[in-house]
């Protein structure tokens, strides 16, 4: 790796305690081992599978990681209402309503340059919120004013919504990663006008499970069709998946994506 060259680890959807312990016990080592610069990581079901608490953001916080991203799972524990504008590591869908608590965009320090993370959510299967184009759109010149980088985590469920999204920022943006539905796609790519794309990252969660959660639940779910309680494994084997993106400094386009799929034993 070149020195005009940074390069990003950006980790899929951490579920649960297996997911939270695989981060704490690998990531360093990891970092080191891919030769990144800088992490970016998706936190928003990291409370038992199911949004983000104070302690455990804080918990991140003293881990190698820059910025953290979220989604529609991120106000389910109410607690965070109250603390979640002092995040300072933690981005929130930006086209949520405006009076919601926290921010849409995270802006951080790497080798001297100067990197934005934006968060942004579909709207296709989704709860209503405002268009994700246009607000990532009307964001991006003020996010220009303040970093040389720019990345944007689309937490939507559709293919189709996010591969829209990665082609109207091409060129625009250093990479657009999906996240939400908790499976890795193999669609990596730098699109034509050098932006890096994956449809979805995947997780950090339990391997023998549907997607982070105990699979028994779930399969009677599909059958009897009445109120079931989800929760993750708390230990056994762990899924991790993230992507590794190469950008250049002075171009700020992406020059290389490669996805990760590993598996750790979690206790």
């Amino acid at each position: 790796m070149f020195d005009e060259t940074l390069r990003f680890l950006c980790v899929g959807d951490i579920v649960g305690k297996i997911g939270r312990s695989c981060l704490e016990n690998n990531i360093k080592a990891l970092k080191k081992e891919y030769q990144a610069h800088s992490v970016i990581v998706n936190v928003e079901n990291a409370a038992a599978g199911f949004g983000l608490t104070e302690s455990i953001y804080k918990g991140f916080c003293s881990l190698p990681i820059d910025a953290m991203t979220s989604g529609n799972h991120i106000y389910d524990r109410r607690d965070i209402l109250e603390c979640i504008d002092d995040f300072e590591r933690l981005a929130r869908p930006v086209n949520f309503p405006p009076s919601q608590p926290g921010k849409g965009v995270v802006y951080y320090t790497c080798q001297s340059v100067e990197v934005a993370v934006i968060n942004a959510i579909g709207r296709i299967f989704m709860s209503p919120s405002d268009c994700p184009f246009r607000c990532v759109e009307a964001l991006l010149e003020d996010v220009y004013s303040r970093a040389r980088i720019v990345f944007l985590d689309f937490h939507a469920e559709t293919t189709s919504e996010k591969m829209a999204m990665a082609y109207f920022l091409d060129g625009n943006v250093s990479g657009v990663f999906g996240t939400h539905t908790h499976v890795q796609t193999a669609d990596e790519k730098i699109l034509n006008k050098g932006t890096a794309f994956i449809t979805d990252l995947g997780m950090v969660g339990a391997y023998d499970s549907i997607i982070g959660m105990k699979k028994d639940e779930i399969v009677q779910k599909f059958i009897d069709q009445l109120p079931a309680r989800f929760e993750p494994p708390s230990s056994g084997v762990c899924l991790f998946n993230a992507v590794l993106i190469d950008v250049n400094i002075k171009t700020a386009k992406a020059t290389d994506i490669k996805r990760i799929s590993r598996c750790f034993d979690v206790n």
